[in-house]
């Protein structure tokens, strides 16, 4: 009998995933985001929709958005007027609370600015106020939404996957499976800000890189399942 009450405590351990939802996908993200919640949830991803407990693994699956044309502005006030480190940082976070504000008018999806503790189901992070309080990361437009992203599955300890607009890395124009985050020279070009590669290796962390243009890969990705797309493994 206690066989099995750790067999089910085990079963229905959440899983959680960080889903970074790139400005470059401004048009699509509000198909992804619902065909996310129609899969995951944004109630309670333990129950059916018939109120009927799930045998299946619940998900929480936190949503953190680029910056897209919100960051893109801030760029070019910085360019026109030579912005300070700290107040490009800043505002470019702005911007990315600016996208989750769009995100959650055009989709079905719930909201939190915490991530203490993630709610089932799938949710849209408004970053401003934790990065405000933490404010882990350089003040540099070299640290972008990306690393953003991964600081915070670092933090929840979740699976990270950046969809983009892009099936992944090509080198010579084959899609790469599979790069190690040291194989990044110091300036490449890339799909990827240019602190990501070290951040993933200091923390022996792994991110996916998918298009999130079909929503069906970003779903079976979650699910661990193959699809086409580049993973980034930083030392792992």
């Amino acid at each position: 009998m206690e066989k099995n009450l750790n067999e089910r405590e085990i079963s229905m351990k959440v899983m959680r995933v960080v889903i970074k939802v790139g400005g470059s996908l401004i048009s699509e993200a509000p198909e992804l985001i619902d065909r996310l919640v129609e899969e995951f949830g944004s109630k309670n991803a333990e129950t059916t929709p018939d109120g009927q407990a799930s045998e299946r693994v619940p998900y929480s699956v936190l949503i953190v958005p680029g910056g897209g044309i919100f960051a893109d502005a801030v760029r070019e006030a910085d360019e026109r007027f030579g912005l300070g480190d700290d107040a490009a940082h800043w505002m470019a976070v702005l911007g990315m609370e600016q996208y989750a504000c769009y995100l959650q008018d055009k989709s079905g999806a719930k909201v939190t600015d915490s991530i203490t503790e993630l709610p089932s189901g799938v949710s849209i992070l408004f970053p401003y106020r934790l990065l405000k309080e933490e404010d882990p990361l350089p003040h540099s437009w070299n640290v972008t939404s990306d690393t953003i992203a991964a600081w915070v599955a670092k933090q929840t300890g979740a699976l990270f996957i950046k969809a983009t607009d892009v099936d992944g890395i090509f080198r010579e124009g084959e899609l790469s499976r599979e790069i190690f985050a040291s194989d990044f020279p110091k300036n490449f070009e890339s799909c990827i800000d240019p602190f990501l590669p070290g951040f993933l290796q200091k923390n022996e962390m792994r991110c996916v890189i998918i298009n999130g243009k079909f929503p069906d890969r970003v779903i079976q990705a979650v699910y661990g399942k193959p699809v086409p797309c580049t993973a980034v493994k930083g030392n792992i």
